[in-house]
C-alpha cells in the first residue's frame, strides 16, 4: 500500500475564512480517507485582544463580519461578545490536546471553532475554554486547561507560528493569498500543502473544494477516490462529531455543481423523521448527528 498523502492545513480557530472553508476539507475526508495524512499547523492569528482594537475592530465589527460570511453556508451567531477576542490562548489549547495524545487536536479545534462563531464565549479565557472542551466527547478539558502554560505547549506552539510564518516566495504569495504580520509574510487560514513522492503543491487561503482536490489528485495521482453518497446518512456515520447542514450539502455534491442546502437540509429531516438522525440548533443553522 502507497504511503499516505501528507496534508498540512495552516489554520486558526477563529478565523472565519478557515471556518468557511471546512465543508470544503471534509470533501478530501470523505474521497480519500486514510490515504491522507492531515496535520494542522496554528497560525496564532492574535496573542492579545488589543491587537485587534488597535486594528479598528470591535465586538459590532466583528458581528457585522459574520454576517457577510453566511453567505458561504457555515452557522454564525451574530450576537455582539462584551468584548474582542485574541485566539492564541485557543490555539495554546489545540496544541495541549495534541501533546496529550496526537490526534485529538482535530477534535479540539473542531469544538473551539464552532463555539467561536456560534457562540458569545470569551475563549481567550480558561473558564470558557474548559466549557466547551468539557463538551466534547474523548477530550480531557481539565488535562487540557492545566496545560496550557506548560512549557511544552509553548514551544510547540510557538513552532506552528514560526512555520505559519514562512509564505515569503511560496505559490500562496504568488497568489495573493498570504498575509503580513509585523513585517513578516504568513499563510492564510486555510491554507492547504499537499506532499507526496517529493512533490509539494499548495492551496493557499480559504480557496473552492475544486482547489484544494487539484492539488492533492495532482500530488499523488494514484489514490483511489469514493464518490458521494445518495443520501446523507453514510456521511453521519462517517463523521461522528456531527456535521453542518453547508458540510452535508457539499458533501453530496457531484462535479462541479453547486452545493444545494435545502436539498441536503429535507434529506436530513427525513433522517430525522426516521429517527435516524438528531438536528442541534447551532448559531443560524444547525449540527447534525447519526442516532
Amino acid at each position: 500500500m502507497a504511503e499516505p498523502v501528507r496534508v498540512t492545513v495552516h489554520n486558526d480557530p477563529g478565523c472565519p475564512w478557515g471556518y468557511s472553508a471546512t465543508p470544503a476539507l471534509r470533501v478530501l475526508e470523505w474521497r480519500y480517507g486514510s490515504q491522507l495524512d492531515w496535520r494542522l499547523v496554528l497560525i496564532g492569528l492574535t496573542e492579545q485582544a488589543a491587537e485587534y482594537v488597535e486594528r479598528g475592530y470591535t465586538p459590532l465589527s466583528m458581528s457585522t463580519g459574520y454576517v457577510e460570511f453566511r453567505r458561504f453556508g457555515m452557522p454564525f451567531s451574530t450576537t455582539p461578545r462584551e468584548r474582542v477576542v485574541a485566539t492564541g490562548r485557543a490555539c495554546r489549547a489545540v496544541v495541549a490536546s495534541r501533546t496529550l495524545e496526537p490526534g485529538s487536536e482535530w477534535r479540539t479545534f473542531r469544538a473551539l471553532q464552532l463555539a467561536w462563531f456560534t457562540s458569545t464565549l470569551l475563549l481567550d479565557e480558561d473558564d470558557a475554554i474548559h466549557e466547551v472542551l468539557r463538551q466534547a466527547d474523548g477530550i480531557d478539558a481539565d488535562a487540557v486547561v492545566s496545560l496550557l502554560d506548560d512549557p511544552r505547549v509553548e514551544e510547540a506552539y510557538r513552532a506552528d507560528r514560526a512555520e505559519a510564518r514562512t509564505a515569503a516566495g511560496s505559490p500562496t504569495e504568488l497568489q495573493g493569498k498570504a498575509a503580513e504580520s509585523n513585517g513578516v509574510v504568513r499563510y492564510t487560514a486555510p491554507s492547504v500543502i499537499v506532499e507526496a513522492d517529493g512533490m509539494r503543491l499548495e492551496a493557499g487561503g480559504f480557496q473552492p473544494v475544486q482547489a484544494y482536490d487539484v492539488v492533492t489528485v495532482n500530488a499523488a495521482s494514484t489514490l483511489e477516490r469514493a464518490d458521494p453518497p445518495d443520501d446523507p446518512a453514510p456521511l453521519l456515520e462517517r463523521f461522528e462529531d456531527g456535521l453542518t447542514t453547508q458540510e452535508v450539502a457539499t458533501l453530496l455534491t457531484r462535479g462541479n455543481d453547486e452545493p444545494d442546502p435545502q436539498a441536503a437540509e429535507l434529506a436530513l429531516l427525513e433522517l430525522a423523521a426516521d429517527g435516524r438522525a438528531r438536528r442541534s440548533l447551532l448559531g443560524d443553522s444547525a449540527l447534525w448527528t447519526a442516532v
